[in-house]
């Protein structure tokens, strides 16, 4: 596919960079250093970093069992909605342990992020404001259009 004239957007590798085993792997020791020279734009960089852990660190699955209000499991799926928390999380990474094989491969457990509500105005249907405690999220939604020039 990458390498046919056909017009592809996302290309393979903004599409690929997106995926949680991509970040997981970036989040890595000593990765980071083979795409940026600079020691203060790495550090920067990570200190932007959640935890994330492959299903294979059997220290950290322990604390999640233990405390799993500070963890997000997240399945290797596009889309929202399938996020693992809480009690579940515990359950499922109970389950995933028993089963073994490829299973836990499926999965990336994350540190759980706890943004502050703040009160902000929502424009509702029919144009209607009203105040009300929101979470805020930065978004930036794009596409680069590309096309192979033969």
């Amino acid at each position: 596919m990458e390498q046919s004239s056909a017009v592809k957007c996302p290309s393979i590798s903004y599409h690929l960079v997106g995926t949680k085993k991509i970040q997981q792997e970036l989040a890595k020791p000593n990765v980071l250093e083979r795409f940026l020279d600079s020691k203060e734009e790495i550090a920067m960089l990570r200190k932007c970093f959640a935890g994330l852990w492959s299903l294979d660190d059997e220290e950290i699955i322990k604390t999640a069992i233990e405390k799993p209000e500070l963890f997000v499991l997240k399945p290797q799926r596009e889309g929202g909605g399938n996020n693992i928390y809480g009690f579940d999380l515990r359950e499922t990474l109970i389950k995933l342990q028993k089963e073994g094989g490829d299973a836990p491969a499926a999965y990336i457990l994350m540190q759980r992020i706890f943004p502050k509500a703040c009160c902000s105005y929502l424009v509702v249907r029919g144009g209607v404001c009203h105040e009300g405690l929101a979470i805020s999220e930065l978004g930036i939604y794009g596409a680069l259009l590309t096309a192979a020039l033969q």
